[in-house]
């Protein structure tokens, strides 16, 4: 009897496992086929007795299983469903990065800031494109990502400037032309899922230029920003 229980949790661990393989090649596949969207495979976790690890074999890795693989990644970036397909059969574990900088840049705040600025931004009426939620790392709560126009990020210090933000005030970093975001339903080690708070629709296809949206994403982050440290002396 305690052999078929065992062999019926294992067989459904195996399906469970089955299914998120199988849920990230379709989005791979849908990012890069409806959004034409490049896509590149990233690390994977490694599961057996113990928690999660990356494949990167790093034991402290700060994004476990959601981190490129290799140097060349951005080179090997398609936008083909196809090649993507036989990306993910080939290796149906692999986490979906989407490079910034080429089809969009990325804005990346706190998520109580993020909800508050979307809020606003959805009451204003302001074109949106597709929102990001991802778990938080290492001394970092949850995190909202705006996607915008690429050629965001040189021109986000110069708008921040504008509107009385210096450098270093605001938790707000930009993804620009190198960088990369984890796209859903990526696991990141024992974090969590990236998700869309937002999701890519046929209503979102266009997205805002920074200059269109960064007004409220940063009235959101100073309303969260800590006081300096000579305020109220």
């Amino acid at each position: 009897m305690e052999d078929t229980l065992g062999a019926t949790e294992q067989d459904g661990r195996a399906d469970a496992g089955r299914g998120v393989r199988d849920l990230l090649l379709q989005a791979a596949v849908t990012y890069a086929e409806d959004r034409h969207w490049e896509v590149s495979p990233g690390a994977w976790l490694l599961e057996d007795d113990g928690p999660p690890r990356c494949s990167c074999g790093d034991l402290a890795c700060p994004m476990p299983g959601a981190h490129p693989a290799t140097r060349d990644w951005t080179r090997r970036a398609s936008s083909g469903p196809g090649v993507v397909r036989r990306w993910w059969t080939e290796n149906p574990q692999a986490s979906i990065l989407l490079p910034t900088g080429r089809s969009f840049d990325a804005i990346d705040v706190p998520e109580v800031a993020g909800c508050l600025a979307l809020a606003r931004m959805e009451r204003m009426g302001l074109q949106l494109g597709p929102v990001l939620a991802m778990p938080g790392g290492p001394g970092r709560g949850r995190r909202l990502v705006f996607l915008v126009l690429p050629g965001a990020l040189p021109k986000l210090p110069d708008m921040l400037r504008r509107l009385g933000w210096g450098p270093g005030r605001l938790d707000l970093v930009g993804h620009g032309d190198g960088g990369w975001i984890v796209a859903p339903p990526t696991r990141i080690g024992a974090l969590g899922y990236a998700q869309w708070a937002r999701e890519p629709t046929t209503m979102n296809r266009w997205l805002p230029e920074a200059a269109e949206v960064i007004n409220p994403i940063a009235y959101a982050c100073g309303r969260e920003a800590p006081l300096p440290a000579h305020a109220g002396q």
